[in-house]
């Protein structure tokens, strides 16, 4: 099924705040003896509904960093965020990543893992419960966050898609 619901966003007149997810060293051992380069997966996010990731590598971990970010801002969605937490649950999966999340009341926080903890910091998501199940891979958990976030609807876009009134969305 194709995700009608993606919202690419351009970066212009946005604040973004980027997060570390992760990095990794990784060595290519050579007849000259070892060779060190990083990885950095990176979550950029304006914490008001916008959200991007990025993986950046390089032979420095600051370089690493600054080549996510970039790679984040080219690959912004929006999702809809409503009172502080999400629509409805959701349920995505990313290669052997299988992330749960449903909605929480105000003041319960973001009861999350650390990789999908950086995609709703970054998003702006304040109350929200959810389970990483499965594969713990930071990269392939930040990718199902993502996907599961950007097959989110709200009620606004589900009267449009059925072509009704918001009153009858909630009153049958």
């Amino acid at each position: 099924m194709a995700n009608t619901n993606v919202k690419r966003v351009k970066t212009s007149d946005l604040e973004l705040k980027d997060r570390l997810v992760a990095i990794q060293r990784v060595t290519k051992v050579t007849k000259g003896g070892r060779h060190f380069r990083f990885a950095a997966i990176v979550v950029v996010g304006d914490e008001n509904g916008v959200v991007g990731y990025g993986l950046g590598k390089a032979n420095e971990v600051t370089a690493a960093i600054a080549k996510g970010v970039e790679d984040a801002k080219k690959n912004l969605v929006r999702v809809p965020v409503i009172n502080t937490t999400i629509p409805h649950e959701q349920e995505s999966k990313f290669g052997g990543s299988v992330v749960f999340m449903k909605p929480a009341a105000p003041g319960t926080g973001v009861k999350a893992g650390g990789a999908m903890r950086a995609v709703f910091e970054s998003v702006g998501i304040q109350n929200v419960l959810a389970k990483s199940k499965g594969s713990s891979n930071p990269h392939n958990l930040v990718k199902a966050t993502v996907l599961a976030l950007t097959q989110m609807r709200d009620a606004y876009t589900v009267a449009g898609l059925r072509g009704i009134p918001m009153s009858k969305v909630f009153n049958g």
